[in-house]
């Protein structure tokens, strides 16, 4: 099968991602988490504050205290949750997970932390973040300022940071379930991920982005991960400068560094591991995916990102009340988080809400990049864009709408009332559409960035896709309802809902927000 022809299927043909007859072997899962056996750990402090509402904690500090709880907030273990699910013979189970405050697919959690840590409680290197222990595993111990640099392509001011954060996704973490549709999950839960990660950072004051482009295998050689098992999506500096003193957009000033050289100046790194499965598969067609994306040179940096979107207006447009940025608690909004599955309840959606819903989402999602340069607008808002379909929303017709973040307007795309066609369009009858207001679909580029971008261009769509969608459920959180992201529907159908496929654009996730009633489970948090 030629690659693309692989990712349309993952958005329009998903069946001919997965074998008919594919069987889960639950007994041989993996963690949800990664252990290293045999290496120095330094524990970090349980003692998480309760409350990060954007005042108390904005001290620029960054001791080890600090970085711990950082990670806490972006990507630990938060929350265990059990719940009663029924099966198809009418018996009943007890399921039992381990939760984060980012989603992720089935609870999955394809992603791992790691990161090149400057702090003065403990050696200087690379370190892995085991949340199972909320620790540090020291990996490789050193200065790689300058390693760093040159895989960075000497854009980043690595000297400047106190730390590098690389996200990485381990491919049988959730391939052992959704077999090559594990290959879309792994970007959008690496999106959600780095949407708490950055959401987290300002509450402490760090200055930070997001790097795309690097030299892969340099990254993946320094931190020892094998590139058909486990591969580092996105880096993200770690500073209490501004992004725009860390940056240099070209890197002309730096002599191009060969990987195979870059690489062979540090020793290769084998630690043991333990992610619990006996059979770990490796696929053919995800190990050629992901040799697809790796950049083995930097090259000159694309004058532009195609794929923005362009609205249309031919069929009304409708301004939106004005509405102030939200000032909340994370702390308490992503404890409250909830994914409804038959929990909605219909309520009525007033315009001021559903315009601060919009507002605050997208001017939360503006971050620093190294595909924007510094003097532009934020242009990668137009890279993904929100659309919705509403229903019982006060003084606003039903309909399918665009929503232009400059204008704070909504675009008529379709009239009516489609939440029927979006319910039939669903391949699984976990969610009741008839009970939500507001029907979310995240949309971008349906070339996926490839144009400018090559395959890589691909998972950069689907984490900032993932970004934005992580901000739009805090913001749900925050006023009240809840959203619940969703795969199983039929992309074609809510396309042209929306008219997208004059526009060139496809939803990428669909999300239903609205108001709910807790369902019955048992919730604790995992803090001290």
């Amino acid at each position: 099968m030629s690659l693309e022809k692989f990712l349309y299927n993952l958005h329009f043909d998903v069946a001919k991602t997965k074998p008919p007859d594919l069987a889960v072997d639950w007994e041989d899962s993996p963690l949800p988490y990664k252990l290293y056996r045999g290496l120095p750990e330094m524990p970090l402090s349980p003692d998480v504050p309760l409350s990060l509402d954007g005042t108390a904690h904005e001290s620029g500090k960054t001791g080890l205290r600090e970085i711990g709880h950082f990670l806490w907030y972006a990507f630990g273990l938060s929350q265990l949750s059990q719940s009663v699910v029924g099966y198809s013979d009418g018996d009943a189970g007890l399921m039992q997970m381990y939760r984060r405050f980012a989603p992720s697919g089935g609870a999955l959690y394809p992603n791992e932390i790691y990161m090149y840590l400057k702090a003065a409680e403990l050696p200087e290197g690379i370190y892995h973040y085991n949340a199972a222990h909320h620790r540090l595993v020291l990996l490789r111990e050193g200065a790689f300022d300058a390693y760093l640099t040159s895989a960075l392509g000497g854009r980043c001011k690595v000297s400047d940071c106190f730390g590098l954060v690389f996200v990485s996704t381990m491919f049988w973490k959730n391939f052992f379930k959704y077999n090559h549709f594990a290959y879309r999950l792994q970007g959008l839960d690496a999106g959600a991920l780095l949407g708490q990660m950055l959401e987290t950072a300002k509450r402490f004051g760090f200055e930070t982005g997001v790097m795309y482009r690097f030299l892969d295998r340099p990254i993946n050689h320094l931190i020892g991960l094998s590139e058909r098992e486990e591969c580092v999506y996105a880096v993200v500096p770690l500073s209490t400068k501004p992004w725009a003193d860390l940056i240099n957009d070209d890197g002309s000033h730096v002599e191009p560094a060969r990987v195979s050289e870059l690489c062979s100046e540090l020793p290769a790194l084998y630690r043991r591991q333990y992610v619990r499965s006996v059979k770990v598969g490796v696929s053919p067609l995800l190990t050629r995916m992901n040799e697809a994306a790796i950049l083995d040179s930097m090259g000159t940096p694309p004058a532009s990102i195609d794929g923005q979107t362009r609205f249309i207006r031919q069929y009304g447009e409708t301004p939106l009340p004005s509405a102030e940025r939200l000032h909340y608690d994370l702390a308490s909004v992503s404890r409250r988080r909830y994914s409804p599955n038959g929990d909605f309840v219909l309520s009525k959606v007033s315009r001021e809400q559903l315009a601060l819903l919009l507002r605050e989402t997208i001017t939360s999602y503006s971050y620093a990049n190294d595909l924007d340069k510094r003097d532009r607008d934020h242009p990668h808002l137009n890279r993904v864009s929100l659309f919705c379909c509403t229903h019982n929303v006060d003084g606003l017709p039903d309909g399918a709408y665009g929503y232009d973040g400059v204008a704070h307007s909504l675009l008529l795309m379709r009239q009516g009332d489609h939440r029927l066609k979006l319910q039939l369009g669903m391949t699984a009858d976990n969610v009741n559409l008839l009970q939500v207001p507001l029907c979310f679909h995240v949309a971008g580029d349906r070339g996926h960035l490839r144009r400018s971008l090559g395959f890589r261009g691909y998972r950069i769509q689907q984490m900032e896709a993932g970004m934005l969608l992580q901000r739009l459920l805090l913001t749900a959180s925050a006023i009240g309802m809840a959203g619940h992201p969703l795969l199983g529907y039929d992309a074609m159908l809510s396309d042209e809902i929306y008219r997208m496929p004059t526009q060139g654009i496809t939803g990428l996730i669909q999300v239903p927000v609205g108001a709910y009633r807790q369902g019955p489970r048992l919730t604790g948090g995992l803090h001290a």
